[in-house]
């Protein structure tokens, strides 16, 4: 299997939680390439602690960053240039799932966006969508903005509550191949994170 992006229609969707569960289904390795802020408690750690299996490893990040803003901003204020040719796949024979940070336009420098870090990496894309206000109109404009850059979309995982009327339209418009409903989780741990696997069970993975 190539290596999986999680990405999302925008900051706060999910992306964390989509991870670990796809990194336990998988046994796959977890890689953030970049974090912001957190540092004690990135979104390494998070995924780590929902992972109850022997067999994944956790890459570091590519950039670890200090403060909790945009990568692009957070690295101006730390004084670091991000440079997009230092970032790689990790080595490793295992699947590999990857977090992305906020949306697909969220900058990393000026001329750089998580778009064109998907993209140079040549993988597949999980985008992540949560039911709210707006939000069918977010996630088919990251639809088109993927396609428009010829970037595979593996599936699309609605997180949290459903809401029929949007996922209506966005499973018609889209045609994505692959969908998934998360539901709310009130106390998120290992066997939870275990058990919500089974909602990929239709995918291809």
């Amino acid at each position: 299997m190539k290596p999986l992006f999680v990405t999302g229609i925008g900051t706060d969707v999910g992306k964390t939680i989509i991870s670990a569960i796809l990194v336990e289904k998988l046994r796959a390795d977890y890689w953030k390439p970049i974090q912001s802020g957190d540092l004690d408690n990135s979104d390494t750690h998070k995924v780590q602690r929902l992972v109850s299996n022997p067999t994944s490893a956790f890459h570091p990040e590519t950039y670890r960053l200090t403060q909790p803003y945009s990568p692009h901003k957070s690295a101006d204020l730390d004084s670091v240039g991000i440079d997009e040719s230092v970032f790689s796949l990790p080595q490793t024979e295992n699947n590999l799932i990857i977090e992305g940070a906020g949306g697909l336009m969220v900058p990393l420098s000026e001329r750089f966006y998580i778009v064109d870090l998907i993209k140079n990496l040549e993988i597949e894309v999980v985008l992540v969508s949560r039911n709210y206000l707006g939000s069918i109109n977010h996630t088919l404009l990251s639809v088109e903005l993927l396609r428009s850059r010829n970037i595979p979309i593996k599936g699309i995982v609605f997180n949290g509550d459903k809401d029929e009327y949007s996922e209506d339209v966005i499973r018609k418009y889209s045609k994505v191949s692959y969908f998934a409903n998360i539901p709310q989780q009130s106390d998120l741990n290992p066997q939870t994170i275990s058990a919500l696997g089974d909602h990929f069970s239709n995918w291809d993975l």
